[in-house]
């Protein structure tokens, strides 16, 4: 799921408090991915801040950023040998081109390595502060990552709870296709073998039911499709992160089971509530993606 957070925290660098500030960003991945960008002079803490968001997450592709409000890198330092040994040799091909000429100390300014900075010092307040503020970043993040959990568990909640209710309707209706069928072949029967004075053979027309209602009959289908929504449930509150494809594969079945019951079942009513469920499915399945 996605989220965002921030932290920050103050280092103390040559006796200046730094503020170190971080910022996380994360998008829903099956695995944990971390990219972390740092100052250049805090390169060296780069495997410890990725091993912190690895472990606080958890999951997910997190993009860390951490910004420094004051300097974190040592002064650039004139480097006086290359100085001098540059400018000996620039007199010594003025002297030997133009011995009247000026050298400007200007021209020093291109000579490449003149100004070296030093490698930054090992600091462990430096590193406490920044772990510190990434820390910080990760909690904000899980926070927003758990309201999103909980309204996307509100929504699939009532969604259940939309297909438990339909799914009762149609195991209530049931019943009363085979009873509304046989009344309407009763009816049809009569009307053919009435205009020829042939009376209706009671024995086929029960056989003829009993084949109607084999074929109706969907009690599998919604005993199935009540444990799976049970399992779904259950699976919901479980305190383990890793259960998106599970959920993902019973909506699968949950929708194979709603496809046989409006196969099965021809009354009208029975299937505009299939409709419904099957939209509930479809809904149910987009927010899934936000967690697989």
């Amino acid at each position: 799921m996605t989220g965002y957070g921030s932290g920050e925290a103050t280092a103390v660098l040559g006796g200046v408090p730094v503020r170190l500030r971080a910022a996380a960003r994360a998008v829903n991945h099956r695995f944990i991915d971390v990219r972390a960008r740092l100052p250049t002079a805090l390169g060296e803490h780069l495997p410890a801040v990725e091993a912190l968001v690895r472990e606080r997450v958890g999951r997910g592709r997190v993009e860390l950023t951490i910004l420094a409000d004051g300097r974190v890198e040592a002064a650039p330092r004139l480097d006086s040998a290359v100085a001098r040994e540059a400018f000996a040799q620039l007199r010594a091909l003025r002297d030997e081109l133009a011995p009247d000429a000026d050298v400007p100390l200007g021209l020093l300014a291109s000579v490449p390595g003149l100004f070296v900075t030093p490698a930054p010092t090992p600091d462990a307040s430096v590193r406490s502060a920044l772990l510190q503020a990434c820390a910080a970043a990760c909690d904000a993040l899980d926070a927003m990552r758990l309201r999103e959990g909980q309204a996307l568990a509100t929504e699939l909640e009532a969604r259940l709870e939309s297909i438990a209710a339909r799914l009762g309707e149609v195991a209530g209706r049931c019943p009363h296709v085979v009873q509304a069928h046989r009344a309407r072949l009763r009816e049809r029967i009569e009307r053919l073998l009435g205009e020829r004075g042939v009376p209706v053979d009671e024995g086929r027309l029960e056989h003829e039911i009993a084949l109607f209602a084999e074929r109706t009959d969907v009690a599998e289908e919604v005993a199935r499709l009540r444990s799976h929504c049970a399992q779904f449930l259950d699976l919901m509150r479980s305190e383990s992160p890793m259960h998106g494809r599970k959920l993902d594969f019973l909506l699968q079945e949950m929708g194979r089971e709603v496809n046989t019951l409006g196969a099965k079942t021809p009354e009208i009513e029975i299937t505009r509530l299939v409709v419904e469920m099957k939209a509930d499915l479809e809904r149910m399945r987009e927010q899934i993606q936000n967690v697989l």
